[in-house]
């Protein structure tokens, strides 16, 4: 009975953790869509600088006053190439997305972005040597049958906002932005399980500003003047890079709590949140689908994480690894030890977390 409980409390807990993700997504989006549609501020770059400036006055200095191994330098000097194109990676991934909506409709964008579920489960299986079972796929596809209901339910009742003029472009680009989405949160749980969270948001930080502010300068600077500041975009723009600061510092942890298809699963319902708001801040029309939607996304997501991952063979970084809701897979031993790689709680990080230099 008390492993029945414990299960529970941790397939909750799985849920929950992305959940928060997902909220934070539908903060981001609220926040964009009155900046946008309201003041008339398209600056995409420009949000995504002011969260990379937080990222680096936080965890880059953090980074630049440790000493040792873990130092900013020490670490630029072992693999500073890697992180450079992870940043650029994870900036290009979310301008894609963003830009993809001045072409196509919602409702494309919603679907072709759930292309970032099988890149991340490709990427998990050759990369990270992760498999799944049967019942993990059943949770996918059950949370993508969930997705699909939101998308008909929006045509239902005529919610297809978009141009839609140039839609090729606007699904590739979709399609691109989801493809460079899988890849960065892929490394992401590669870096948080053997290296450490601090190291990976500290990188992003330096990389993100640095190449986010060249293309501002590019690319954003006339249409950064176009904005009539006042103390509400003000406001705007301070809520959105709280979100956005808030999502990029937590979902490492719920990564490294679950993994990133789990949390990737859970993102599908950041939509229905945003939706949820909508009906009473725009005045959306509602349908019972959404509803249906909702719940048939959880329902995904609760199968998915109801048993554990395992990994194939002992990759050169990995020992253990396991999803919170199962039981730890202790893999055979070889005649070469490996780091050992264990699950840390909530809390802030420890010194015992380990550390593996990557060449």
């Amino acid at each position: 009975m008390g492993d029945l409980g414990k299960l529970l409390r941790d397939l909750l807990l799985s849920v929950a953790l992305g959940q928060v993700l997902s909220l934070l997504i539908c903060g981001i989006g609220l926040t964009s869509k009155y900046l946008s549609e309201d003041f008339h501020a398209n600056t995409p770059v420009f949000q995504s600088f002011l969260n990379y400036i937080l990222l680096f006055l936080v965890y880059t200095t953090t980074l630049a006053v440790r000493q040792g191994e873990e130092n900013l330098l020490a670490i630029l000097k072992r693999r500073w190439w890697k992180y450079m194109i992870l940043g650029i990676i994870d900036i290009e991934a979310n301008y894609l997305v963003v830009k993809a909506y001045q072409y196509t409709t919602l409702t494309s964008v919603q679907l072709l972005d759930c292309f970032v579920i099988p890149v991340v489960i490709l990427l998990s299986w050759f990369f990270l040597l992760v498999r799944y079972k049967a019942v993990h796929f059943i949770g996918i596809v059950v949370c993508i049958l969930g997705m699909g209901c939101m998308a008909g339910a929006d045509v239902l009742v005529g919610r297809q906002q978009g141009a839609g003029e140039n839609k090729l472009i606007g699904d590739l680009l979709v399609l691109g932005g989801a493809t460079l989405y899988g890849i960065s949160n892929v490394c992401e749980e590669y870096i948080v399980r053997n290296l450490s969270r601090v190291e990976f948001l500290g990188m992003i930080g330096l990389f993100g500003s640095f190449f986010s502010g060249i293309q501002l300068a590019i690319m954003e600077h006339k249409e950064l003047l176009k904005v009539p500041w006042d103390w509400q975009i003000g406001l705007l723009y301070v809520g959105f890079s709280a979100c956005m600061f808030g999502l990029y510092s937590f979902m490492p942890v719920v990564i490294k709590k679950t993994s990133a298809t789990a949390v990737n699963l859970s993102l599908l319902t950041a939509d229905l949140y945003s939706l949820f708001c909508g009906l009473f801040l725009f005045h959306y029309k509602f349908s019972g689908l959404y509803l249906l939607s909702f719940f048939t996304i959880l329902v995904g997501l609760m199968l998915y994480s109801s048993t554990s991952t395992y990994v194939a063979q002992d990759p050169r970084v990995y020992k253990q690894f396991r999803n919170p809701s199962g039981p730890v897979v202790d893999l055979p031993a070889t005649s070469q030890m490996e780091p050992s790689v264990t699950y840390t709680s909530l809390g802030q990080e420890t010194e015992e977390e380990p550390h593996v230099r990557v060449a």
